[in-house]
Order: structure tokens, then C-alpha cells, then sequence
């Protein structure tokens, strides 16, 4: 059988595409949108949700690629990378 040379783009796609298949997600990455360099913290309360909840979530945009941290003082701020202005684009076209 021979292996597909693509077969690691789309696993990286698949990692892409798991990263933000959350509504939860989605809502953040549309708070960093309209609020770049927001915190967990202030993520968590803006969404009124619990900030491990948060932490994980952000933690699942970055490892997809769609979350860049940056180290301010004591707390880490994030902001959205251009994969994810670009996947936001496109979820708009499905409503």
C-alpha cells in the first residue's frame, strides 16, 4: 500500500480544525479579535465562564496555531494569529 505524501498536512489540518470545533473556542477567538492581548483572566471574565475552563481552551487555540502568547510582567497576554483571522472569515461564510 502506498502511503499518501500529503498524509501529514492533513493530519496537521485535522489539529488545525480540532483546535477551534468548539463553540467556546469560537467565542474566544472572537473576543481577540474585537480585544487583542487579553489575559485568561480577562477572557474568562469577559465570558463569564471559569478561568481553567479558559486556560485549557487557549492552551487547544495555541497548540492548533491560532493563539501567539506573549509574556507581560507577571501575566501572559494573547492575540489571534493570521490562520485564525482567516478561519474566522471563513466561519462567517457558514451562517
Amino acid at each position: 500500500m502506498k502511503k499518501d505524501t500529503n498524509t501529514k498536512s492533513y493530519r496537521e489540518l485535522e489539529r488545525m480544525v480540532r483546535g477551534f470545533a468548539n463553540h467556546r473556542r469560537i467565542q474566544i477567538l472572537e473576543i481577540l479579535k474585537k480585544n487583542p492581548e487579553m489575559s485568561v483572566d480577562e477572557i474568562a471574565t469577559s465570558l463569564d465562564i471559569n478561568y481553567k475552563t479558559v486556560a485549557d481552551h487557549v492552551r487547544r487555540l495555541a497548540i492548533a496555531g491560532l493563539v501567539l502568547k506573549r509574556s507581560q510582567d507577571v501575566s501572559v497576554r494573547h492575540r489571534l494569529t493570521g490562520r485564525a483571522e482567516s478561519i474566522l472569515k471563513f466561519l462567517r461564510t457558514l451562517e
